[in-house]
């Protein structure tokens, strides 16, 4: 379906004028002046909220962090070694068994809850296999969904450090939403079969965690990683290149010219390297690997390729990047699940048969043994 209009929407355009933006505004513009907070409430209710609306949002998204005593027990019982992913799936699926969809729980609530508890769940089931602490996830009301990341990451007692959090902030907003990405067209396949909404997030999620939707990130830190020096990441590329092997987080189908969000988190992750748990030496890595793929391929960074190193250097575990994506995505499935319910039709494409022509049947018993 490359290349295929299969639907309209008003969510978000990728690729045309600036090339990004949700509900009409400019990625570059909600990056800088925005909380995830105002763009989860943009792309579920399709305006910026006011200053009381955001309060109250963001009153609401304090309340639903809280970890029910049945969910803790089924997160506390997938396995320390199962992928994130799994847990973030999980979640989602068992969450639609205790708080049903219904006419008092909407798909708007749902949006909100499972915007705020994904994180903690994360982390609660982070600590919980990593020390056998079982952490409060929702003491600091007045905390953001970045903050509170950040805050249950570290789970040092201390305040998080504003630069973390703003990097967090950036990137959940930059990840928020990408027009009919596999993903968030699975989840709209599932919403047009009339499931319910905890259906279509648990479908997205499954579609995230294949490597080649999600995961391009850690696959990108893997790689930076495995290099002492810019000059042996130089000359791994130019092995690569003559294997004809692929570099994650280079090129876009859509973006020709350039990924909008790249720049924008490559600065992030070069602020970063002055912190005390910085690397300079992941960065410098990670731009000679991006001047050469300019000057060689003519491919420019993506997204994932700087989120990389900015995720690496805010301390969180590789494996969390991808679950991550999924906090902040939820804010983008939401807004289409939403909308193809608004005007329904079941989604059942046609496909091109390549089998054989047809043959006769013989009985099991008149069938030649071979």
């Amino acid at each position: 379906l490359i290349g295929v209009i299969a639907d309209d929407s008003e969510i978000s355009t990728v690729g045309i004028g600036k090339g990004l933006n949700y509900r009409g505004y400019n990625i570059e513009d909600l990056a800088n002046g925005c909380i995830f907070e105002e763009v989860l409430y943009l792309l579920l209710y399709k305006e910026l909220p006011t200053k009381d609306q955001l309060t109250y949002f963001q009153e609401q998204i304090a309340e639903n962090r809280y970890i029910p005593a049945t969910l803790a027990e089924v997160i506390e019982c997938v396995p320390k070694d199962s992928h994130p992913m799994d847990l973030m799936r999980t979640v989602a699926s068992f969450l639609g068994t205790i708080e049903p969809e219904s006419e008092e729980n909407d798909q708007y609530k749902i949006s909100i809850r499972l915007s705020a508890i994904f994180a903690p769940c994360l982390f609660y089931w982070y600590h919980f296999h990593k020390s056998g602490k079982r952490i409060e996830v929702d003491t600091h009301k007045s905390d953001t969904i970045a903050k509170n990341i950040i805050r249950l990451l570290k789970n040092d007692g201390k305040e998080p450090e504003e630069l973390l959090v703003k990097t967090m902030e950036v990137s959940l907003i930059l990840y928020a939403e990408h027009d009919f990405n596999a993903s968030a067209y699975n989840a709209r396949v599932t919403a047009s079969t009339l499931s319910d909404f905890y259906s279509g997030i648990t479908s997205a999620i499954g579609t995230l965690r294949g490597p080649l939707h999600g995961g391009a990130n850690e696959a990108a830190i893997r790689f930076i990683k495995q290099f002492k020096t810019k000059e042996e990441a130089e000359a791994k590329l130019y092995e690569m290149y003559s294997q004809k092997k692929l570099v994650m987080g280079f090129g876009h189908r859509i973006y020709k010219n350039g990924d909008p969000r790249s720049d924008i988190i490559k600065e992030y992750s070069r602020k970063l390297t002055k912190t005390d748990q910085g690397r300079p030496d992941l960065f410098e890595i990670s731009e000679r690997i991006e001047n050469i793929m300019m000057s060689e391929k003519k491919m420019h960074p993506n997204l994932d390729f700087y989120s990389a190193s900015a995720y690496y250097q805010l301390g969180l575990p590789v494996d969390f990047f991808t679950p991550i994506f999924v906090v902040s995505r939820t804010s983008g499935w939401a807004a289409h699940i939403i909308e193809q319910r608004s005007r329904n039709k079941l989604i059942r494409p046609a496909s091109n048969y390549i089998g054989p022509e047809p043959k006769k049947f013989s009985v099991l018993d008149m069938r030649s043994k071979i």
